[in-house]
């Protein structure tokens, strides 16, 4: 038998978390689970339904909850939720209030089993409502050990609901080589090494600290495949740096697995995350990956096995673990190689798409539901 499971994403922009929760449906077998996505028809998340229909999933858009029509806007989210009878509604958390309105709406619409995967923690303003509403979740699945500590310790949700649930990726076939074009065009003549960083030029990935260290590798070319609001600040501190000719912005890309195969080492300086896909990619496309040491990231990468971890906020040890790697290809090449096997064996969407299925079927069972 057959049974739906409506993933719902309430976000307004295409990021790691919806790529994560793409990826997820994408490989959930259907002869079991039929995956739905519910979202609000917003221009940012264009790319998230597109990808959706192309992996041949149904989307359904409901217009978002205003503030000035709460009730009627959960209401229409509850009808919309009821007309799909779902066995499972998987809401996909950015923060731990996210998805509030459909977690709420699916509830009254007295779906069996709702669960939700936390992708981050993000301290609330007061941590009561927050826990409130994550009482409705059966299973609440972390991405990593400290997603499921934060909530745990801090929104003090009981273990036996808890579940860590890495994050995962296709892994796709090994020894892709790059496009020399496209190397020269992203080197512009400038020296040949090439840093990838595919990160959203916010404050939480640490970008400040990627081009205070780029100023300390004068023999490689950064690249920063990814937009936001810090990008003119970013831009300027290149500037006043000396370094913007070796500093190359290519705002938003859909090509990154392009760009991760032209690179010779993905560095991510992120201050905090759940469990960074960008990581997981750059493992899986056999490159070498310097991150920061922080919960989740440290999970994917193990110092000096699967890559190469440094302090979060200190751009002369990152600029140190770049210049090793650069003047050593053969531990780069090593490490390359255990991150892609890690990966394969690890974080692939077969490991994880299996373990949520195993998920569903547990909180359908404690909910009466019928079991395939």
């Amino acid at each position: 038998m057959t049974r739906r499971v409506l993933h719902y994403v309430d976000s307004d922009l295409f990021g790691g978390s919806e790529e994560a929760a793409l990826q997820l449906m994408a490989a959930l077998d259907r002869s079991r689970w039929e995956p739905v996505l519910l979202h609000h028809p917003d221009a940012g998340v264009a790319r998230l339904v597109a990808a959706a229909r192309q992996a041949g999933i149904r989307t359904v858009a409901v217009p978002r909850v205003r503030l000035q029509n709460r009730l009627a806007g959960v209401w229409q989210l509850r009808r919309a939720i009821r007309a799909e009878r779902p066995a499972v509604f998987h809401a996909h958390l950015s923060w731990p209030f996210a998805c509030k309105h459909g977690v709420l709406a699916a509830w009254l619409a007295r779906v069996p089993a709702i669960v939700g995967t936390a992708q981050l923690y993000l301290p609330p303003e007061s941590t009561r409502q927050p826990r409130l509403m994550l009482r409705l979740l059966r299973r609440i699945l972390a991405v990593s050990e400290e997603v499921r500590r934060r909530y745990a310790e801090e929104l003090r949700i009981p273990g036996q609901r808890l579940a860590v649930v890495h994050n995962a990726i296709r892994v796709p076939p090994g020894g892709r080589q790059g496009d020399p074009a496209q190397r020269a065009a992203l080197v512009r003549g400038g020296p040949g090494y090439l840093v990838l960083t595919p990160a959203r030029l916010h404050p939480q990935k640490g970008h400040i600290y990627l081009i205070a260290a780029a100023a300390h590798v004068p023999d490689a070319t950064f690249v920063l495949a990814g937009d936001g609001p810090l990008r003119a600040e970013l831009e300027a501190q290149a500037r006043e740096l000396g370094i913007a000719d070796r500093v190359l912005f290519l705002g938003e890309r859909t090509d990154v697995p392009d760009l991760l195969a032209a690179a010779d080492l993905v560095v991510l300086p992120s201050l905090f995350e759940g469990l960074p896909l960008s990581v997981l990619e750059a493992m899986a496309a056999e490159r070498p990956v310097i991150a920061t040491a922080i919960g989740g990231t440290d999970e994917a990468v193990v110092h000096q096995r699967t890559g190469m971890l440094v302090p979060a906020r200190d751009p002369e040890a990152l600029a140190s673990a770049i210049q090793s790697l650069r003047s050593d290809p053969v531990l780069a090449g090593r490490l390359a190689q255990a991150g892609r096997e890690r990966v394969e064996r690890e974080f692939s969407t077969v490991v994880t798409a299996r373990r949520v299925m195993e998920i569903y079927d547990q909180v359908t069972a404690e909910a009466g539901a019928p079991h395939a």
